[in-house]
């Protein structure tokens, strides 16, 4: 079993990516976290080097590998599924679940989260909400590609399984 986690930054795909690996028995890979021991550089460093397409390009290649791992939840970077053919890879090798969680409700977590983030950092709640709007229209149409989508932040686990077995 494959399990792929989609959505915005902020909507909970390593919390419930965590969670999930472990109610399921499986392991769990947070993408960015792989691409940062892969690279030895953190997803700040690796855009400031590399510019966001050098970036995509090894979030490409960390996809790739990851795709040949089984018994795995993997909670992928919030822009993965839209570059290159990312979002059929993951559709062909393994279940795709979109975390589709309120812009209003992002906004609130990216404002308080501790860990930087360089698309967004900057941003006051206003511009935030704005730039998370204007994003999700661009990447709407690859997140509605999953195989399913989940809405309620706090979604039950069995359910989830029940879902997808």
């Amino acid at each position: 079993m494959r399990i792929y986690l989609i959505g915005y930054m902020g909507c909970g795909k390593s919390t419930m990516g965590k969670r999930l690996a472990n109610h399921a028995g499986l392991q769990f890979v947070d993408m960015d976290h792989y691409i940062e021991k892969r690279n030895c550089k953190t997803v700040p460093q690796l855009f400031d080097e590399f510019g966001e397409e050098g970036f995509r390009k090894r979030e490409r290649k960390a996809l790739e590998e990851l795709s040949e791992f089984t018994d795995v939840v993997i909670a992928t970077g919030g822009g993965a599924p839209c570059f290159f053919d990312n979002i059929d890879l993951m559709n062909r090798t393994g279940k795709t679940i979109y975390l589709n969680i309120d812009p209003k409700i992002l906004a609130s977590r990216l404002l308080k989260s501790k860990t930087e983030r360089p698309l967004i950092k900057g941003k006051s709640k206003e511009e935030l909400i704005d730039f998370i709007d204007e994003t999700l229209k661009k990447r709407d149409v690859f997140y509605k590609q999953a195989h399913y989508e989940i809405i309620q932040p706090d979604v039950d686990l069995d359910e989830v399984m029940g879902m997808i077995s």
